[in-house]
């Protein structure tokens, strides 16, 4: 009952959607009314590619507000109506459910799912809530890590994507697409190897924080993330996961907490005071809240500076 509930409810909202696009004579909130291919991005890592491989040749609508955690997101009929008059789509299937109805519904011939370019991973969590890795869990509900653009490396492959959809979707600038999509894989080769030689030589190389968002990235560059909550940021830990949390951080010698920007960093800071232990943030780029003062770059350059300081980093 409540599945049919829901689907009756998405149904009412994407005809809404479809009678604004109508009462606007066919135009959305992702129209350029300039001839530049209408892109609908589901969030910042998505919005961030479509913008910089698109660039002049396309207008990219985002349907995540910037600030705004984007697990939590629920379209409007104004967004959905977006969707489903789009030129192309750029999302990460599984983890905005609402997202993944409206595309779904849509008649889009230009959809990438970021979760085709890069399969994800179960980075489920032990007793200690340290991670744990099993290849092969595409994220259609089921088990899976999608901060997949936290790797470089595994962003540059929906980057890929991106570029040869945008081509697809537009033949007459193909050349410009993919000239874009060469010098964003070039800047996230580079980010890489700032990562690698960054991190090579450290003392400790487990970080607690407060959101298991970081398994790629710790994977990648031979770290231990030990997490207080899943996935999930705003799920709760129980006491015996707290309790082996801290005795964790003990073992490894942990001088940080991490916590997020757009979540509530109190039991971060709890877990920090009693372990007398420092906070700082980890990123995980879900969003950002100023995109004119801020960008994936950025922000993975100050991530990569925060672990160093927290990891004993040395030259």
């Amino acid at each position: 009952m409540t599945n049919r509930r829901t689907s009756i409810a998405f149904a009412v909202t994407a005809a809404v959607g479809a009678l604004l696009l109508s009462a606007c004579g066919g135009s959305s909130s992702a129209a350029s009314g300039d001839g530049r291919l209408k892109v609908v991005a589901s969030f910042y890592p998505m919005e961030f590619l479509a913008e910089q491989i698109g660039g002049d040749h396309v207008h990219v609508t985002g349907l995540t507000a910037p600030g705004v955690e984007p697990h939590d997101l629920e379209l409007k009929a104004k967004q959905v109506g977006a969707v489903q008059s789009a030129d192309a789509v750029v999302y990460l299937k599984g983890l905005q459910p609402s997202v993944d109805k409206a595309v779904a519904a849509s008649h889009s011939k230009h959809v990438v799912d970021a979760t085709a370019a890069s399969p994800l991973v179960d980075h489920h969590l032990d007793e200690g809530g340290e991670q744990g890795g099993e290849e092969g869990h595409p994220h259609g509900g089921a088990a899976g890590d999608p901060h997949i653009w936290l790797d470089p490396t595994r962003y540059a492959a929906v980057a890929r994507s991106v570029g040869a959809e945008f081509a697809k979707a537009d033949p007459a600038h193909a050349a410009d697409y993919r000239h874009n999509t060469d010098e964003m894989l070039a800047r996230l080769a580079a980010l890489d190897t700032e990562f690698q030689d960054g991190l090579k030589n450290t003392k400790g190389k487990t970080f607690v924080t407060s959101h298991a968002a970081f398994g790629y990235l710790a994977d990648h560059y031979g770290l231990e993330q030990v997490a207080i909550n899943g996935v999930d940021p705003e799920a709760e830990p129980t006491p015996a996961r707290l309790s082996t949390i801290q005795k964790a951080a003990r073992e490894h010698g942990v001088t940080t907490v991490f916590f997020e920007t757009l979540v509530d960093p109190r039991l971060a800071e709890t877990v920090a005071k009693d372990l007398g232990l420092r906070t700082a943030v980890l990123d995980p780029i879900e969003g950002v809240k100023d995109p004119a003062t801020a960008d994936y770059f950025s922000v993975m350059k100050q991530n990569l500076a925060n672990l160093q300081a927290a990891l004993g980093a040395t030259s």
